[in-house]
């Protein structure tokens, strides 16, 4: 369950007598390094209670589409972004006819409507319900929106009954929602990624750096470990873990950063270049703190190294993405930046939403068109990047969706 670690899943619970398996669900989720969030319909509340789900999950339960308190904190649309997963369990006939029609009658409901991220329902009913060709209707409906159907069972049933229609074992769930994050989309390809701010140094206790804080490097380095591919994440000090199974290397400068990237270029298929380096570093750093004093201080900068750039002079060029982090003329900027530095795929985006944020909106940008992806997690939108440079490196298509 490896590629569950810093997965977020949004559990929805339905009124159905296999919610109690969701408490033992919640433990294996957690054992597995997911993050759980739980919205629960009214009905489910009658068979286990919102407290035991918040004592389980850590996090406080929604249960209420209007909830004021709750939508002040972490409303419909908050959970629908902040998902990486959505997984509804048990899911009862009637939730299923509510969603193959694409009502929004209580919070679960309404984030399925709102949620860009997967939703995988686990049915839970009678066996004459479920084989009823209405539910089989509703079942296409859902089968044919890209909905992940996980089950149901067959087995005895609460109500004395034996065939089709038992909500999989909770540990059969868990697997199964860590299979749809191992795509093998990169299978053997070595991947570079750089992430986090550098630091220049003034003097022994002082550098100039920015508010980059990693996040999105580290996300991608983990959905390129869930595609299949070896990555090597090049990193500016961030008070982030590496994601299981990706090589960090540290450094602190741009010269740094550039060495180290370098040195990986001959055994590099795609270089992802996320980090926010430092356009510039003073000429000159002191080998004693510079005392305050009542003049001012005038430091001389001179130019870094363009990271990216260098890399994509390279004989043996790889498949090079770029960021653009502006704070104005995102698109343009962006779109100047993929000419000049000859990229292959570029994603800009705001600097001031995206520093120290958990989610991003980006667009997407190419040499023939753009498309933007998100607001969403970063998890979310660097696996939607991780498929969009696959879908490149294939051949199969442009960024537009035109």
């Amino acid at each position: 369950m490896l590629s569950l670690t810093n997965k977020r899943i949004l559990l929805g619970v339905t009124g159905g007598i296999a919610a109690y398996k969701c408490a033992e669900l919640i433990r294996l989720f957690i054992k597995a390094g997911a993050e759980i969030r739980v919205a629960m319909t009214e009905s489910s509340k009658e068979f286990i209670t919102p407290l035991t789900m918040q004592a389980l999950s850590g996090n406080r339960v929604s249960t209420d589409l209007l909830d004021e308190t709750a939508e002040a904190a972490m409303g419909h649309i908050e959970l629908a972004r902040w998902a990486d997963l959505m997984l509804i369990a048990p899911t009862t006939a009637d939730f299923m006819a509510q969603i193959s029609l694409g009502k929004a009658n209580d919070i679960v409901s309404a984030i399925v409507l709102a949620t860009q991220s997967p939703i995988a329902v686990a049915p839970a009913m009678n066996q004459a319900m479920w084989s009823s060709a209405v539910t089989q209707e509703n079942l296409k409906k859902l089968v044919h929106r890209g909905f992940h159907i996980f089950g149901p069972g067959n087995g005895e049933q609460a109500c004395g009954e034996f065939g089709p229609g038992r909500m999989l074992e909770p540990e059969e769930l868990v697997n199964k929602c860590s299979k749809l994050f191992e795509n093998g989309l990169l299978a053997g390809a070595n991947v570079v990624i750089t992430g986090g701010p550098t630091r220049e140094a003034i003097d022994p206790v002082r550098f100039i750096s920015n508010h980059s804080s990693g996040k999105m490097a580290y996300a991608l380095a983990s959905e390129a470990i869930a595609a299949g591919a070896k990555v090597t994440l090049v990193s500016g000090p961030v008070n982030l873990p590496p994601p299981p199974l990706v090589r960090r290397v540290n450094v602190e400068t741009a010269n740094e950063m550039l060495e180290k990237v370098l040195a990986l270029a001959p055994n590099m298929d795609i270089f992802i270049g996320v980090a926010a380096v430092a356009d510039y570093r003073p000429a000159k750093c002191e080998n004693k703190k510079i005392k305050k004093s009542s003049a001012n201080l005038e430091l001389k900068l001179v130019k870094n190294p363009d990271i990216i750039s260098e890399v994509s002079k390279l004989s043996s060029k790889p498949f090079t993405v770029g960021f653009a982090a502006e704070t104005d003329a995102i698109v343009e900027n962006g779109k100047e930046k993929l000419r000049e530095k000859s990229l292959d795929l570029l994603f800009a985006n705001n600097a001031i939403e995206t520093f120290n944020n958990d989610n991003i909106t980006v667009t997407a940008i190419d040499r023939d068109a753009e498309k933007q992806i998100g607001p969403a997690t970063k998890l979310l939108v660097a696996r939607q990047i991780i498929e969009l440079i696959s879908t490149r490196l294939r051949g199969e298509e442009k960024t537009s969706n035109e």
